[in-house]
């Protein structure tokens, strides 16, 4: 199962997008290419991810590389949720 959607959808709703996450795909740039997402939005969207999948996303393995990407988030969701189960 993909979390993709899932992953665009907590986007959307913790940066305040206002639907505009439904025209993004695995390659959309998010660091550096979202104004909406500064550092502080980023505290918010972890909080807002772990809520969401009910897991809790390991602070020493966030870095830059995982926001990448719609697709490189989404894969590091999709491997917390492999080593959770």
């Amino acid at each position: 199962m993909s979390v993709l959607p899932d992953v665009l959808h907590v986007l959307d709703e913790a940066l305040g997008l206002a639907g505009r996450s439904e025209d993004f795909d695995a390659s959309t740039p998010l660091l550096g290419a979202l104004p909406e997402l500064d550092s502080m939005a980023v505290v918010s969207l972890i909080a807002a991810l772990e809520q969401h999948f009910g897991v809790m996303l390991p602070d020493d393995e966030l870095d830059g590389s995982v926001f990448a990407t719609v697709g490189s988030l989404a894969a590091f969701i999709d491997d917390v949720l492999q080593r959770d189960a």
